[in-house]
């Protein structure tokens, strides 16, 4: 028994609009996706879940080649996102630490899938790297 191809396209059509994601949704995977995709982002993801709550000045000289400016501005940004836990303790200087939340240790377990993607297609993507530059005509 064969299904009419207009009325086939028509009920895949009336699907496809029925599975629409919540903007909501869609406009936080957009800016979850930025976020994480800032390697900043993904270097302090990374320390954090490996070194557990530390000092500003101790993650700074674990991000290497990051600015102070950066630093700080990143990890506000990962602290308004629900990533980071700000923790400021009262004592003269201030001792602030900052350590992952459960939301950001799910979203770095999330994204480990790139490092052992990255892993495991190093050497075809390295190769496909030099196929490409090969074939680019030679910079004067």
């Amino acid at each position: 028994m064969s299904i009419d191809l207009a009325r086939h396209h028509d009920i895949q059509r009336k699907l496809s609009q029925a599975d629409k994601p919540d903007p909501r949704v869609e406009a936080l995977v957009t800016g979850v996706i930025a976020r994480v995709a800032d390697k900043w982002t993904m270097i302090i993801l990374d320390v954090l879940a490996t070194q557990g709550e530390l000092r500003f000045t101790q993650l700074a000289r674990q991000v290497d080649g990051i600015s102070q400016k950066m630093l700080t501005q990143t990890l506000r940004e990962m602290e308004r996102e629900g990533l980071v836990l700000r923790t400021v303790h009262p004592v003269v200087p201030p001792h602030v630490e900052y350590r992952l939340t459960d939301l950001g240790l799910s979203l770095g377990a999330a994204f480990c899938g790139v490092w052992v993607w990255a892993e495991k297609n190093l050497e075809t993507i390295e190769a496909a790297r030099e196929r490409f530059d090969a074939r680019q005509p030679a910079k004067a």
